[in-house]
């Protein structure tokens, strides 16, 4: 859907704005919401951005309806009335919200594929074990890909998730030999860059009030590796 883009503090972006939903690019490092700590988080930030913009007495409600990893940038909608945070819940619910993924990994792949393993999850550690086989514990776990373009040894590659399951494409992409750039949990440390290369960068629903099928793309970030393929 095309709109102004109009960056606002912590580097947030917004993409589109109505009485009932707001559409916005999280950063990479920026928390979906609070944890408790000072660490910087989309709710807080676009609550006061409407404060501020609508001169709003009171409290702001924005309601958080799907989450994104904190080293995770990304296209986020949040809802502005409780009718809409419902709607766009339920749309989530029946699989109905479409999320597609960027990635920039080590190696060359081409062309289109699927991953399918299966994925336990150590809670304590934070972290994801992959398997090829099926075991107690593990949950089957697939995704799609596509190779969109190839540069000095790395490839930017399109991402569409089967399975919803906690690290998936970061921990299969380097399962398969490709780690993403930037992930020191699931590759190794790159100098060139602090961030994990995974974005969600498209994201499509239908509007919660106007029920017309709308569509967001986030355009691709600066600096390394992204700029490869700019």
């Amino acid at each position: 859907m095309d709109s102004q883009i109009i960056t606002i503090s912590g580097g947030v972006k917004i993409l589109y704005e109505d009485n009932h939903i707001i559409v916005a690019i999280k950063p990479s490092g920026v928390l979906s919401q609070s944890d408790g700590s000072n660490a910087p988080d989309m709710l807080t930030i676009l609550k006061a951005y409407i404060k501020e913009k609508y001169q709003k007495p009171g409290e702001v409600y924005l309601g958080l309806v799907h989450r994104l990893d904190r080293p995770v940038s990304g296209v986020m909608v949040f809802a502005r009335t409780s009718k809409a945070a419902s709607r766009l819940s339920e749309q989530i619910r029946q699989r109905k919200v479409d999320k597609i993924y960027r990635c920039v990994v080590n190696g060359v792949l081409e062309g289109e594929g699927r991953l399918e393993n299966y994925i336990s999850k150590d809670e304590s550690r934070n972290i994801v074990t992959v398997s090829d086989n099926e075991k107690p514990e593990f949950k089957a776990s697939y995704l799609d890909y596509r190779a969109l373009a190839s540069k000095e040894g790395l490839t930017m590659v399109e991402v569409k998730l089967g399975t919803g399951r906690s690290h998936q494409i970061r921990a299969q992409m380097a399962h398969s030999g490709h780690p993403l750039i930037g992930d020191q949990k699931y590759g190794k440390k790159d100098e060139r860059t602090k961030d994990i290369a995974l974005e969600a960068y498209k994201l499509s629903f239908e509007h919660p009030v106007r029920r017309e099928f709308i569509a967001f793309e986030a355009p691709i970030p600066s600096g390394f590796p992204w700029s490869l393929f700019a």
